[in-house]
């Protein structure tokens, strides 16, 4: 396997969780991985940390990036990989998620003639407002190898037109990092550094765009949240985004204000809370796999299947369907509910596609119906 060279890219925060199963598996197979890191999040608290907590190797290349707008971003990216790519030479080009990185990187493989696999893929909101709902729909557009991480997206994916033999259904590779981490985040002493116990606080995360950039929006949340913790005490880890917008505005007590926490301690508290409040994809996902019930600050989500088959609900951005559902979880017990193939073994089966694609005589296309 050492002759098959794959380039594994990452971006932000949330990728580094489902490259590394990947990364893991291809080389124990004797794959040679090239790991790039584009550089989206790129501050210790974001990026380097979470490298550390989930033993995910260091980058063997690193772009550079930082933020700046979609456009600025998508481009700048494509111009650093492009000469990258054509240096390696890779038989398989890996991109995961939905963040601008991923379908930069997507398309310039594509358009250089190596195979593309997507982790992640088959995901839909219907959400155009979304940028990810278009970096989505664009990546698999131009992949080769479809990993869908649920039967739900794979649905997805045939009902655009996609071939059957470009769709695996992989499983959820986030779960892999979850399950491998589990019992290390367990022993965090976060909880007694924060002075919170097990089973009677909430934690809070908030970062999308359509909540946090419009001021109205993100006051009425926070004041929502202010309300809920004379309930039930919250943690919030404030990430730089929301923090920007906030603009030094001080939060009732009752609501612990933390800097973004690495992966370990976020796990220890997401696995200890009564609930999750979140606008993140990835963590309505995680609190499913945990059994912990979760309120998605969001009116749709690309991830339907952590309602029917999870613990999640959407509750949006209104004062009284937050608090009446808070009042509802946290009198009533949620039923623990985890997808098919959610398994810790989705890194393996991606691995295996990929190397039988890289050394298979015939691949079909994107373009090939």
């Amino acid at each position: 396997m050492s002759s098959i060279r794959v380039v594994c890219v990452a971006a932000a925060r949330p990728n580094f969780m489902k490259v590394k199963p990947v990364v893991d598996a291809l080389e124990h197979l004797g794959v040679e991985v090239v790991l790039v890191h584009t550089g989206q999040h790129y501050d210790r608290t974001m990026s380097e940390v979470f490298f550390d907590d989930i033993r995910l190797r260091p980058p063997d290349h690193h772009l550079g990036i930082g933020s700046g707008g979609h456009a600025a971003q998508v481009g700048n990216v494509m111009l650093a990989f492009e000469p990258l790519l054509h240096a390696l030479s890779p038989r398989v080009v890996v991109v995961v998620g939905d963040v601008n990185a991923t379908v930069a990187c997507a398309l310039v493989a594509a358009k250089s003639g190596q195979l593309v696999g997507h982790v992640e893929a088959g995901l839909r909101s219907r959400d155009w407002s979304m940028p990810e709902e278009v970096n989505r729909v664009v990546t698999d557009a131009v992949s080769d190898l479809l990993f869908a991480p649920s039967e739900d997206a794979v649905e997805n994916l045939l009902a655009e037109g996609v071939h059957p033999d470009r769709i695996v259904l992989a499983g959820n590779v986030m779960i892999d990092t979850l399950l491998d981490n589990a019992s290390r985040a367990e022993a965090r002493p976060v909880l007694d550094l924060l002075g919170v116990e097990r089973g009677r606080f909430g934690l809070v995360t908030l970062h999308r765009p359509s909540n946090v950039d419009d001021p109205t929006t993100l006051d009425r949340i926070l004041d929502t949240m202010e309300e809920a913790a004379k309930r039930l005490p919250l943690v919030f880890p404030v990430h730089p985004r929301t923090a920007g917008r906030m603009a030094g505005r001080a939060l009732a007590d009752g609501i612990t204000v933390t800097e973004p926490l690495g992966y370990l301690d976020f796990l220890c508290l997401e696995a200890a809370a009564k609930v999750v409040l979140t606008d993140s994809g990835g963590i309505q996902e995680e609190t499913t796999a945990l059994g912990v019930p979760c309120l998605t600050l969001r009116e749709n989500t690309e991830r339907p299947i952590t309602i029917t088959e999870g613990t999640n609900r959407l509750v949006g951005t209104d004062r009284s369907r937050i608090l009446d559902a808070l009042d509802d979880v946290t009198e009533h017990r949620v039923e623990r509910r985890c997808p098919a193939l959610w398994d810790g073994s989705a890194g393996r089966r991606i691995a295996n596609a990929i190397v039988a694609a890289a050394t298979s005589a015939r691949v079909r296309r994107p373009t090939e119906r």
